[in-house]
């Protein structure tokens, strides 16, 4: 399916030269007496690359990229691949360590995630926009030490590290926002 300029919108996965872009950001600037130019910040589904591509035609078409997203749980991993079951299809997928990236910071057995599949393969999975993880390691909090905002650093079971208030000790749950990899609240 072919979409013009006036068609594109944040979050939209187009096709180029044979791979899927995520659109992050466009914007049309026209000037006097010039073709309209089509600025689009978009992010590479496939490589994690984030690039900003310029389009100067009055033309221009984008072919929307076959994506399609499935519910699954991450099952466990044998060191070099990472194994995905499909809910409703009892598929499974199976991902690297290098197209799962910084998702893996946040990744644990038996987690419900969304697969990512371009053309019938995986590339990548979404995560759920909060995680609840448990503190492996943290330092004790001491009376009166708040000269760094009254936060200190923590472990998490998947060897995340984040900033938690003092009153958080080892195997309390914690609740990260995996968009920007932040404490947000104690679970348990």
């Amino acid at each position: 399916m072919s979409i013009n300029f006036s068609d594109l919108s944040r979050n939209m996965v187009i096709e180029l030269d044979g791979q899927p872009w995520q659109i992050m950001d466009y914007e049309r600037h026209k000037m006097q007496q010039r073709a309209p130019v089509t600025r689009i910040k978009m992010k590479n589904l496939i490589s994690g690359a984030v690039v900003e591509r310029t389009f100067q035609r009055y033309d221009t078409e984008f072919a929307v990229a076959e994506i399609d997203n499935r519910e699954t749980q991450y099952l466990y991993t044998d060191g070099s691949y990472y194994y995905f079951l499909d809910q409703e299809t009892f598929d499974q997928y199976e991902l690297t360590k290098s197209q799962l990236g910084s998702t893996l910071d946040y990744l644990k057995e038996n987690m419900m995630v969304e697969m990512v599949l371009y053309k019938g393969n995986s590339i990548n999975v979404n995560l759920p926009i909060h995680v609840d993880l448990e503190v492996v390691d943290t330092p004790p909090a001491f009376r009166g030490d708040t000269a760094q905002g009254g936060n200190k650093p923590a472990t998490l079971e998947t060897g995340l590290r984040v900033n938690v208030p003092m009153f958080i000790t080892p195997g309390t749950v914690v609740r990260v926002d995996t968009r920007t990899g932040q404490y947000t609240e104690r679970v348990s």
